[in-house]
């Protein structure tokens, strides 16, 4: 669990405060997306909890502890930390890249090196192939998976993740996205993840923190922060077509009912999004597709389920 109790910052020559007296609470075990206009205070808020920032006033607690006083540098190697230029060291392998935290912790050899092939294993690199590269000969989504099994390698409960997928092109970063929201909701860590990007956000989060002039707005899962969002601000920072965004949230297999379609109906997997449930059927010019082994899902139940308040 990560808690922020009236956190300020106030950086010198400033006018305001980048984070100003901020309440802020992330459940153990759960992702949540700070975001908001530039200048927010979303980066800031997230370096303050391992203090790559020192806040001018507030408490820090992580996992029940007041990590307001405790040493910087012993904190950091309890925190998991990505960011999106990854940050790997070029002089040394991917093998002791990842094992940099455990040695700093002073485990021995032999627990270090089975722990480095898991990771890898672990963010879909093949130890075999990796392990004695240089992070030069690695592709950008390569690199990043490397700096996540670097931050996972010491089993840090928290991980702060700063626009990990940034630099990555849309298609790996989609994929990067799913694969690493899974793994970090597997390994039950409780992150804080920085982005500018509101489908990342909505992708990946259980819980969406929307920032303004350092203060929290709205803090809420993304369904309801679509359906219900709080103020106008944030109804024009989600976007005019939130109503889609939320169809990205569910599958087909969540609405699909007994009945028949037409046939020709499209067929589409339950697992696929009612997002492209709704773009197959329009490009179909259809009313409704059969959803591999659980029944029917209509153009109406998917109107329904856009308009559907949480």
């Amino acid at each position: 669990m990560i808690r922020l109790e009236q956190v300020s910052k106030t950086f010198p020559g400033a006018a305001r405060p980048a984070v100003d007296r901020l309440d802020l609470e992330v459940p153990a075990g759960k992702t949540c997306v700070l975001i908001g206009p530039s200048g927010c205070g979303k980066t800031t808020t997230m370096r303050i909890v391992n203090r790559l920032i020192e806040p001018d006033a507030g408490r820090i607690v992580v996992g029940g502890e007041d990590v307001t006083r405790a040493d910087p540098v012993q904190l950091r190697r309890r925190i998991g930390y990505v960011i999106q230029q990854v940050g790997l060291f070029p002089h040394m392998t991917i093998a002791q890249n990842v094992a940099t935290v455990p040695q700093l912790l002073g485990w021995p050899a032999e627990r270090i090196k089975p722990r480095v092939a898991e990771m890898l294993t672990l963010v879909g690199l093949e130890p075999a192939q990796f392990l004695d590269r240089h992070p030069r000969h690695l592709s950008g989504g390569q690199r990043q998976r490397v700096g996540v099994a670097r931050a996972l390698a010491a089993d840090p409960p928290v991980m702060l993740m700063d626009e990990p997928f940034g630099a990555v092109d849309p298609i790996v970063r989609a994929n990067l996205q799913a694969e690493f929201g899974a793994i970090l909701r597997q390994l039950a860590k409780t992150v804080i993840f920085v982005t500018h990007d509101i489908d990342e956000a909505i992708r990946m989060g259980d819980l969406v923190a929307i920032m303004k002039d350092g203060r929290l707005v709205q803090c809420a899962p993304p369904e309801q922060l679509l359906s219900a969002p709080a103020n106008a601000f944030v109804a024009d920072f989600v976007g005019a077509d939130r109503a889609l965004k939320r169809l990205a949230l569910a599958s087909a297999g969540d609405i699909a009912a007994p009945g028949e379609a037409p046939a020709g109906a499209p067929t589409v997997a339950a697992a696929t999004s009612l997002r492209d449930v709704l773009s197959i059927l329009l490009a179909a010019g259809a009313d409704a597709a059969w959803v591999a082994g659980s029944g029917v899902v209509t153009m109406a139940a998917i109107r329904t389920r856009a308009a559907l308040k949480v």
